[in-house]
């Protein structure tokens, strides 16, 4: 069976670059025009039809068809079948090659691989189809590696040594002479750089760049996830002392240059950790009774000029890491936060969105530009929620983020009560319009000074944190508006819509449970989903749930090609509210102002380049925090290996089962061969394991009795004992 294609980009392109490919195989000495291939795929409308043109262009400059005469087209000849994909390497060692003219994914054995490592670039041989059978080949050419460094451990021997890599997907280790060690002893964890693979070496050649330390420490393993993702930890001397160097002084002849906002009532809102603060919300009550709501947002763009080695090291970071102990920063501390963190009454140069707005949550004016703010209060999303909850001035000591309890203004109170008035009324409106609500539940530790972890909680979205994200996406979006309905050059951030037959297996998987989809059109979806999500809130199934529904969606990106925002509904949307964290936002600023200013629109095909490597960096980012996360769990399971637990099956494989404890949402497996009650087999239509004897059945969603079997901090695999059904 065909491994399901992981698709990098939207859903509609591949389908169209699928039905071009179609149309042009079926009559291969037939040419034809953009209009006859949209008549025979049924593309009728606009933007299908510009992405047809956009990837009939780009598949002849890529000389994968030719153009015969101006605007007319064909299949390339051909006299053997090639393709181009990447190769996605399964656990067995086999591999399937995605290739995005293809319906089925090609399927290659291990001993046809010639090389090739899990996500290179790789041109691949069609061997002709038996019948009945999938497409099978195998890879010709290496065209590109995808990761030409790995974490490991050293095995030295007397002459030479290898390096055993972490990563499961590495099927070989990496030989190093002696000379290429650089210092590495045995046992240390290392970055190793791919070198040579000889045509007859068994294994590739390596040199050590880093010694990251022994395995098992915590800095060895915190440093080792982020080198695994060539993310870095520390800025170079150079870059640090460039933002040493930077005027980070307030004053009067920029000052002219902005609106001054700094006599309005402004704070921020913000985790009770936080540093840096990149956002405040200012606030005042008009004549004519409406009010005028200020979002301001650290002007970064004003201290981070093109053509520095500063821009440049923003730029290759494109985001900051949130890990599970730390945050490595896109910027300095200098800028990260000090000068671009909007700290209470301090004077910060800031990016903003002002709207004025009605009782009824209406926008009835809006203005965007540079500004100068001085923060009134520094608020953490616990006191502000206290406030709201309460609607009393007086923040209690047991929450409170200073020295004991305090009092606010009245001013303050008003201001909040009057955001969460507003913000409530415009998440409805969002949520009538289509939106969708995904509230997942965030898991976060307790950690002591020595980065142990004593305890588990998760992180919960009330009132206050609804407000700040209304008014952000607020912001977000008509920036987007303003800049899109020009037709001018812009960073996007968009979300396709989710793909149909994912849609349909979560369906297959939530029905155990009692609950459904309505596939009817994009509303019944929609609405279906909201309320699937609301009913499993506080429910054993609440995270296997929210995990399925947000992987049947599609990835969001940064692009130039607006096709709005499938999941929050809106036609226009990009980030302009986080510019500390994010460079698409810094690229966000930069635009507007460009514009503001009068400029004409700038090269698309420059941002849309730095848009892929915005995503591309996000993706890894991800990677990195739910690798420190899983990490970061598996150091707390170690400490309660005698605990039984209830846990609810999360996943099935032919090889074991997932199980995830309810009370602190910790994975591990349940290997088949552990299990010694029966000879348990994978159903996959059931999304189960059977006994054959006693036909007694374990499937996806069942709560189950565990024990802790196994925690190996190296590998980050946390492997249970199962016990039984829960009685």
């Amino acid at each position: 069976m065909s491994k399901k294609k992981k698709r990098t980009r939207s859903q509609r392109t591949n389908e169209i670059t699928k039905g071009i490919f179609t149309v042009l195989e079926k009559e291969p000495s037939k040419s034809f025009n953009y209009k006859q291939i949209a008549a025979s795929l049924g593309i009728t409308d606009t933007q299908d039809r510009n992405e047809l043109i956009k990837r009939l262009g780009q598949l002849k400059s890529s000389d994968r068809i030719v153009e015969e005469e101006r605007g007319k087209f064909k299949k390339k000849p051909s006299l053997h079948t090639y393709f181009t994909g990447k190769v996605d390497l399964t656990s067995s060692g086999n591999a399937y090659i995605l290739v995005d003219e293809l319906d089925d994914d090609i399927f290659v054995p291990y001993n046809r691989l010639n090389k090739a490592l899990h996500g290179d670039s790789v041109e691949v041989f069609l061997k002709p189809r038996r019948n009945g059978k999938k497409p099978e080949g195998e890879i010709s050419k290496i065209l590109e590696r995808r990761k030409t460094s790995y974490v490991g451990i050293v095995d030295k021997q007397k002459t030479f040594a290898f390096v055993r890599p972490s990563d499961s997907r590495m099927y070989k280790d990496i030989f190093v002479p002696m000379e290429k060690l650089n210092k590495a002893e045995d046992g240390d964890k290392v970055l190793v750089d791919l070198g040579d693979w000889p045509k007859d070496a068994d294994s590739p050649y390596g040199e050590v760049t880093q010694i990251l330390g022994k395995p098992g420490e915590h800095n060895t393993e915190i440093h080792s996830i982020l080198a695994e993702y060539g993310l870095p930890y520390e800025f170079p001397y150079e870059v640090e002392q460039f933002a040493q160097t930077l005027d980070t002084s307030i004053k009067e002849s920029e000052i002219s240059k902005r609106r001054d906002m700094r006599d309005v009532l402004t704070f921020t809102i913000d985790p009770k950790d936080a540093k840096d603060f990149d956002d405040a919300l200012s606030f005042q009550k008009l004549e004519n009774g409406n009010f005028e709501i200020g979002i301001h947002i650290a002007d970064v763009s004003h201290y981070l000029q093109p053509n520095t080695i500063l821009e440049d090291e923003a730029y290759e970071r494109a985001t900051s890491v949130y890990l599970v102990d730390r945050v490595v920063p896109m910027l300095p501390e200098v800028l990260s936060n000090n000068a671009c963190s909007l700290r209470p009454n301090e004077e910060k140069y800031t990016f903003s969105a002002i709207f004025e707005m009605d009782e009824k949550s209406n926008l009835l004016n809006q203005w965007f530009g540079r500004t100068v703010i001085n923060s009134n209060e520094r608020f953490a999303y616990e006191e502000a929620q206290h406030i709201i909850e309460t609607e009393q001035a007086t923040i209690p000591e047991d929450i409170s983020i200073r020295e004991g309890s305090y009092q606010v203004s009245k001013d303050v109170v008003e201001a909040t009560l009057t955001f969460n008035r507003l913000a409530k009324i415009m998440r409805k409106k969002r949520m009538d319009d289509g939106a969708i609500s995904f509230d997942k539940i965030e898991v976060r530790f307790n950690l002591t000074e020595n980065n142990e972890p004593e305890g588990v909680y998760f992180k919960e979205a009330k009132d206050a944190n609804k407000l700040i994200e209304e008014f952000m996406l607020l912001a977000n979006k008509k920036v987007a508006e303003f800049i899109g309905k020009q037709k001018k050059t812009f960073v996007y951030r968009i979300h396709d819509r989710p793909d149909e037959d994912k849609l349909i297996a979560l369906n297959g998987v939530i029905s155990k449970f009692g609950h459904s989809i309505n596939l009817k059109d994009k509303k019944s979806i929609n609405s279906s989903l909201n309320q699937l999500l609301q009913d499993v809130k506080g429910k054993k199934e609440q995270n296997l749930v929210d995990t399925l529904t947000i992987r049947s969606m599609s990835k969001a990106i940064y692009t130039t090609e607006n096709i709005g925002h499938y999941g929050l509904g809106f036609e226009y949307y990009s980030h302009f509210t986080s510019p500390i964290r994010r460079y698409p936002d810094v690229m966000v600023h930069r635009l507007l102002q460009h514009y503001l200013d009068g400029g004409k629109p700038p090269k698309q095909a420059l941002y849309e380049e730095k848009c892929k490597h915005s995503s591309s960096m996000e993706l890894l980012a991800s990677s990195a925090e739910r690798d420190s996360i899983k990490y970061m769990q598996i150091k707390f399971m170690e400490d309660h290996k005698d605990s039984e637990f209830i846990g609810v099956i999360s996943g099935v494989t032919e090889w074991g089962i997932y199980v995830e404890i309810v009370e602190n949402k910790c994975e591990g497996m349940v290997r088949i061969r552990d299990i010694k009650d029966d000879y348990y087999v994978f159903d996959d239509r059931q999304f189960a394991i059977i006994g054959e004897r006693t036909k007694r059945m374990y499937q996806l969603g069942d709560e189950v009795m565990v024990m802790v079997k196994n925690t190996d901090l190296i590998k980050r695999h946390l492997d249970f004992s199962l016990i039984g059904k829960k009685k």
